[in-house]
């Protein structure tokens, strides 16, 4: 809810420097996991470590993220929004300059994932409620609509300023420029006026614990999956009972009347649901065909980050147009219906991706499809987030926004994770099949294969792969480099399936928003969800 502070300032003017500043502390945030899914091999060479290894990296950030952004919501909640805004910014700094200076994976893992991911769990929440208290009526709806712009310019621009900067100079700048840029948006931290809480200040410590078990059981066994480990049903099952357990404790708290870490009321909304939901399939994918899309180029076609940067722009600069222009230009269409067509064109493009995928001998056979699933992201960007916060009032918009956020985070690293986990299995089991059936190789190359890649399936460029067998004879080496070329784009391709099923869960989704009415904006005299 606004302080009473902030009434005044709906008579001064717009603070655009202010507004700037939220909309490139957006950027940072939207603009770091895509310079890192183009830059992937030359990262991988410098540090001397593997496609998975960054994969594991990647998803955790995202992960990390979904499992601590609503208890990020709450310590934003008891120690101001504005200083948990900061801490945020400064985590975010830091996985920045480890990315900078990092010589393994291990630094990547630490401060670049888990802290940066706990510093994305502080910021989304955080910035929500402070846009909510610094601006009002129209300069607030501007300040949403700049921020928004600002993520998809990052989404558009990501891919070919990180392939620029790789190319050219090196990923490490691509970090450090982000380190800069925050701070330079904490140089004005002092224009931003804190928010107070007004509810209950008590901290739900057991709702916590299982909203982290929830989601990170569930992810981490992906990732255990992705990486061959042990235990991935054990790990999914934990995660599984974690939900399970959270959905009974708020309710039980709720029942008795004590603070919760999340009021389970908010979901009596069908449109919050429907829209949270909806989010999260976006979400699951973009990060399937985001970190499909790189490794194809860049180990299939052989492109640098940079060529790899431009062959993704056509999703990444349609997704930009398409949402300013959907915002600008809805008019008295329905959300829902614009969100229907966003998933439509989103699973077309991505359908007609797959049999082009094994015939494709540069980045231009994917303008087409990329430009009609970029059309579709467009429009999901342009509408979610308002078909899902309109419906609640002002005094839960900033808890609701933890959900959404929450669901899109979670979104991102399960279409991260089970996309990459998903092609490298793939690509070891037709390797394999590719390889027992193969009449070049003996038997004991054959089961050196197997173990090879039981071990670390990992995706190589045929370059790379020719080094690797250096030592074998010239038979070998061209029927393990055929089988290679073969076995990949089939691996891409099933990978493709898990952001497709996503789109039709997400077109499923929006004919049940259609049967409903449109949510109505909270405010006087309206209906709202929590009022």
């Amino acid at each position: 809810m606004t302080s009473p502070d902030a009434g005044n300032t709906q008579a001064e003017p717009f603070n655009g420097r202010l507004a700037l500043l939220l909309a490139m502390a957006m950027f940072v945030l939207v603009v770091d996991t895509s310079i890192m899914n183009v830059s992937i091999s030359a990262v991988v060479k410098d540090i001397n470590s593997t496609v998975s290894g960054l994969q594991s990296a990647i998803a955790l950030e995202a992960l990390v993220s979904a499992a601590f952004i609503l208890i990020g919501g709450k310590i934003g909640d008891l120690i101001g929004r504005k200083r948990a805004y900061v801490i945020g910014l400064v985590c975010y700094a830091v996985g920045a300059v480890a990315m900078t200076l990092a010589q393994s994976l291990l630094p990547i893992i630490i401060f670049w994932a888990v802290v940066g991911g706990l510093g994305a769990s502080l910021l989304l929440p955080a910035m929500q409620s402070l846009i909510h208290g610094n601006f009002e009526g129209a300069a607030q709806k501007r300040v949403y609509a700049l921020v928004g712009a600002s993520a998809a310019i990052a989404a558009a621009v990501g891919p070919l300023l990180g392939g620029f900067i790789t190319t050219f100079l090196s990923w490490r700048v691509a970090f450090m420029l982000e380190t800069v840029i925050i701070a330079v948006v904490l140089s004005g931290i002092k224009l931003v006026q804190d928010v107070p809480f007004v509810g209950t200040r008590s901290l739900d410590i057991v709702g916590s614990v299982l909203s982290i078990v929830g989601m990170g059981g569930i992810v981490l066994g992906i990732l255990v999956w992705q990486e061959g480990g042990e235990s991935v049903a054990a790990l999914l099952a934990v995660g599984g009972v974690g939900l399970g357990g959270l959905i009974y404790w708020l309710v039980r708290r709720k029942r008795h009347d004590k603070a919760a870490l999340l009021d389970p009321d908010l979901f009596q909304s069908k449109a919050f649901r429907f829209g949270a939901t909806g989010q999260m399939l976006q979400q699951v994918a973009l990060g399937g065909t985001m970190i499909v899309l790189p490794i194809y180029l860049q180990m299939v076609l052989g492109y640098n980050a940079m060529q790899a940067g431009l062959s993704i722009a056509p999703l990444s600069l349609t997704m930009f147009a398409v949402a300013m222009l959907a915002g600008k230009r809805a008019g008295a269409r329905r959300p829902a219906s614009l969100i229907r067509w966003g998933f439509l064109l989103l699973i077309v493009g991505l359908v007609v991706l797959i049999p082009i995928v094994p015939r494709a001998e540069s980045g231009w056979w994917l303008l087409l499809p990329l430009v009609i699933a970029g059309c579709g992201l467009g429009l999901l960007v342009s509408q979610l987030n308002n078909y899902t916060l309109s419906p609640i009032s002002d005094e839960r918009v900033s808890e609701a926004a933890s959900v959404n956020s929450a669901s899109g985070s979670f979104g991102l690293s399960l279409g991260l994770a089970f996309a990459g986990g998903i092609m490298l299995a793939s690509l070891s089991s037709i390797f394999i099949g590719m390889a027992t059936s193969s009449t070049v190789l003996a038997p004991d190359q054959q089961q050196q294969v197997s173990r090879s890649l039981e071990q670390d399936a990992q995706v190589m460029s045929d370059a790379q792969l020719e080094e690797l067998l250096a030592g074998q004879t010239e038979e070998v080496r061209n029927e393990i480099i055929r089988i290679n070329t073969d076995a990949r784009p089939l691996a891409l391709q099933i990978a493709l399936v898990v952001p497709i099923l996503a789109g039709l869960a997400g077109l499923f989704t929006s004919f049940l928003m259609i049967r409903l009415p449109d949510p109505k904006p909270s405010g006087a005299g309206e209906s709202t969800v929590l009022g």
